[in-house]
């Protein structure tokens, strides 16, 4: 009996040794996988795509080499395909047709790269992930979104708004029954019917076009920013009207964009906006909406927002972005690295490859496969568990 009580002491102090031995982060990523579901950074700067570990310290994950892409104009999932969208320029620019790649988040293989007929941009997936919305370049003035079947690149349609409107900025809702269209040079957000592909309403009149813009989930509050407004506006999505204009206090800036990126959190407390000017983001509380105007209630420092995005081809000046985790535990701003805290308002880590783009989204996996994933526009889902 002696002997056997012995055996056991040795092999737990044996386990225990073990144990100990084995690095911090490897414990921490057990714990992680047998939570059940994984949160990964996506980050597409020129030339390449990164994934960051969310939980781990944003360690780098991997990297791919897509050196094709010298201008991608966004990038969005579909967990269900385990696909991931890229429409981009080559070097021959902004005024020839786009690109648009297909590549498997499974196998990390592209699945197609395609030659469009038109120039493209800022692009959203519906909820089904079976059609893309793709606005023609801005620089081609023709106010044309492109519908795209999500399987082959095929085209499924146009909406046609009016020519002369620089096409940029689009958002499907969380429903899927509306898309929602920003031109830079037309003072009106448009809703769009997804079903009949026309425009059911015209939600402003803003200054300045749209820029960076956001709804919340049940598609009645719409936060827009503007070019050289340092600040943001709210306006109800359901009557068409401004509600507020919302100025940052005590900082002022000549950018031509100062508030290129805003996002609301995903509980649709609060929202981060950029100021590039400044190298800031500023938070509002915007929980009194709509019968209370947003709060300024915190304003965090940033590394550094000079200077232009690498092997750029077209619309390369640091603007920012900027994005909630499904979560809203982090807020993640493009152009300059910045991963924030949100419960503490700091910065806690920079990435180098979120200071050299502006396009990026979370996925995440369960079992290896993908299950969930944010857009680029930092959506409100109060009503959503994300874990």
């Amino acid at each position: 009996m002696s002997l056997l009580r012995s055996t056991r002491k040795t092999y737990a102090a044996l386990f225990l040794v073990l144990v100990l031995s084995i690095p911090v982060f490897f414990l921490a990523k057990m714990m992680v996988s047998a939570a059940g579901t994984q949160h990964y950074l996506y980050v597409v700067p020129d030339g390449g795509l990164y994934i960051y570990d969310m939980d781990n310290g944003f360690r780098q994950l991997k990297y791919v080499s897509l050196p094709m892409i010298t201008d991608p104009r966004g990038v969005v999932v579909d967990p269900a395909t385990a696909s991931l969208f890229i429409p981009y320029y080559d070097k021959s620019g902004a005024s020839n047709p786009g690109w648009l790649m297909k590549y498997n988040l499974n196998t990390n293989m592209v699945v197609w790269d395609k030659r469009l007929s038109f120039s493209v941009d800022s692009p959203a997936l519906s909820p089904d992930g079976k059609k893309l919305y793709l606005p023609e370049s801005q620089a081609s003035y023709s106010g044309i979104w492109h519908i795209v079947n999500a399987s082959d690149g095929s085209s499924a349609g146009t909406i046609a708004t009016t020519p002369g409107y620089a096409s940029h900025n689009t958002i499907v809702g969380l429903d899927g029954s509306h898309v929602y269209l920003g031109a830079l040079n037309h003072n009106y957000l448009m809703q769009v019917s997804t079903s009949t592909n026309q425009v059911t309403k015209q939600i402003g009149p803003l200054q300045a076009g749209v820029r960076p813009f956001t709804i919340n989930e049940k598609e009645t509050l719409a936060f827009t920013t503007a070019s050289g407004y340092l600040g943001f506006e709210v306006s109800n999505i359901t009557t068409g009207k401004l509600l507020y204009n919302v100025p940052i206090k005590w900082f002022t800036s000549s950018a031509a964009v100062p508030s290129h990126g805003i996002s609301l959190s995903p509980d649709e407390k609060e929202v981060y906006i950029i100021d590039s000017g400044n190298n800031y983001v500023h938070v509002f509380d915007v929980s009194g909406l709509p019968t209370i105007a947003p709060q300024q209630v915190a304003d965090i420092q940033l590394r550094s927002m000079a200077g232009n995005e690498d092997i750029c081809s077209f619309d390369c000046q640091k603007e920012g972005w900027i994005l909630h985790s499904l979560d809203g535990k982090y807020v993640f701003v493009g152009d300059s690295g910045d991963v924030i805290d949100t419960a503490t308002r700091k910065s806690i880590i920079n990435l180098p490859a979120l200071f050299d783009s502006r396009k990026f989204l979370e996925v995440d996996f369960s079992n290896g496969v993908p299950v969930a994933t944010s857009t680029r526009h930092g959506l409100g889902r109060a009503s959503s568990t994300v874990g």
